[in-house]
């Protein structure tokens, strides 16, 4: 896996698993990677992993069977839009707006091109 200097590794690691999650790869209540299986998938180490775990574990996307492991929790996917949708809301859209604002992008031409986006779906 490649990082990126923005974002520190374990979130990097916490979101490359809510992808996962929201791509089906692990369904509600399937058990995930163990800490070291996934921290030899994305070559880290083990510790950096423990620290997503243990970050997704505290936002209620995933929880620990003591003794058998991680399971993604009942209600994962309608919890990570919710989390995503919260942080596009308190930091990407107002990034967006006043990045519109300063090139005087008009919103009606944002809207046109969201319903083209729309309709090639």
């Amino acid at each position: 896996m490649i990082f990126k200097e923005t974002k520190s590794i374990y979130r990097q690691i916490a979101d490359r698993l809510c992808d996962e999650i929201l791509q089906g790869k692990y369904r509600e209540e399937e058990r995930i990677p163990s800490v070291r299986e996934y921290a030899a998938t994305v070559e880290v180490n083990a510790n950096t992993v423990v620290r997503s775990y243990d970050q997704l574990q505290s936002e209620e996307v995933i929880y620990n069977k003591r003794g058998i492991g991680y399971f993604v929790a009942a209600n994962a996917v309608e919890r990570i839009k919710e989390l995503r949708r919260a942080t596009f809301m308190s930091e990407e859209l107002p990034e967006f707006f006043s990045r519109i604002a300063m090139l005087d992008i008009q919103i009606k031409d944002i809207e046109e091109l969201y319903t083209n986006w729309q309709n090639k779906k």
